[in-house]
């Protein structure tokens, strides 16, 4: 999507499962195209986010631990959307648990 009437919508995750709510719902609520969603470290180092969740967590004892996920930072999460689509977009990354939600 490369035009006027499109804009890129970013938000920062603390864990990976987080980043990966927003992208179901941004697809499966709001039928944002899947191609149209970008997930990455919001840096250069390799990261699963700064906790471990989901997968990265341990099931056996309290608190939990890390299994080996590489806990170096955020996880930024983009999507290129229609004008229409900005503010549900927004809103999906906030409810999802993103910070420093914005548009480009």
């Amino acid at each position: 999507m490369a035009d006027d009437s499109v804009k890129t919508i970013y938000g920062t995750f603390a864990t990976r499962a987080a980043a990966d709510r927003a992208v179901e719902h941004l697809v499966q609520e709001h039928k944002i195209n899947r191609a149209d969603i970008f997930v990455q470290a919001e840096d250069a180092m390799n990261t699963a986010g700064t906790a471990p969740s989901g997968g990265d967590a341990s099931r056996e004892g309290a608190g939990g631990s890390e299994l080996g996920a590489a806990l170096r930072g955020k996880i930024q999460v983009s999507a290129d959307v229609g004008r229409d689509e900005i503010a549900v977009a927004k809103q999906a990354f906030r409810d999802a648990g993103a910070s420093d939600v914005r548009a480009r």
